[in-house]
């Protein structure tokens, strides 16, 4: 991450995510502003953190690796999400893996910043609760879809994910063929499956693929494969 020396346009973002009706103005004036870019690695299981982050543009895809190296998927986040809630309260080391799905903003604030200040205010307590339930929440909503649902589901709830205003539907990156070994793992199947399930999308005229990468041809038709999950 960079840190952006904008103060209006950290002014703007509180203002905008109503974070400055959470936090005292003392706090809000040791604010900072980051930048990050799509395929940055935000944080690491194990990492030690010391401020506490919010997404306030873009978007974060948080996974989980196995001791046997699969990784999977915890959830999609767009603003406004925290990084560092839980490491916070529970004064442990990163749980999972962040990294960002697109270019965005971070605004961060000192661990010590909020002890000494923010903690005992019942504006950002009630706050963080709120964020921490959907937190809870979201993450059983994507157990359930991983044990529950098709192969065919989960592939077509991931490509929802990654979508973003800015990319519309067509993706690049995340969807070249060869990280599609990643992305078996990601959704719990293998390689060999997930490209039958590819195969099929593509002759439906769901998705195609092509020049290596894939694209999706129909928004509405993936939205219906999805059966109305998302990993967010």
């Amino acid at each position: 991450m960079d840190k952006v020396n904008n103060p209006s346009l950290l002014i703007q973002n509180l203002n905008y995510h109503q974070l400055d009706s959470v936090f005292s103005q003392e706090t809000q004036k040791k604010m900072t502003l980051h930048r990050f870019v799509k395929g940055e690695t935000l944080c690491t299981r194990g990492d030690t953190l010391n401020h506490m982050y919010f997404l306030v543009k873009g978007k974060i895809k948080i996974y989980t690796i196995s001791p046997e190296g699969k990784t999977r998927i915890v959830r999609f986040k767009k603003p406004i999400a925290i990084i560092g809630d839980i490491e916070f309260i529970k004064k442990n080391k990163v749980i999972y893996t962040v990294e960002a799905a697109s270019d965005g903003y971070l605004i961060g604030v000192s661990y010590e910043q909020i002890r000494n200040k923010e903690e005992n205010r019942v504006t950002f307590v009630k706050f963080l609760l709120e964020i921490m339930t959907h937190k809870f929440f979201t993450e059983s909503q994507t157990s359930s879809l991983n044990i529950l649902y098709s192969v065919e589901v989960r592939l077509a709830s991931y490509l929802l994910s990654i979508s973003s205003d800015e990319e519309g539907s067509l993706f690049h990156q995340e969807m070249r063929t060869s990280n599609l070994t990643e992305l078996a793992d990601l959704i719990g199947t293998s390689y060999r499956h997930l490209n039958r399930v590819i195969q099929k999308l593509d002759e439906e005229g769901v998705i195609e693929r092509r020049k290596g990468s894939i694209y999706v041809k129909n928004l509405s038709l993936l939205s219906e494969r999805a059966e109305g999950n998302i990993y967010e």
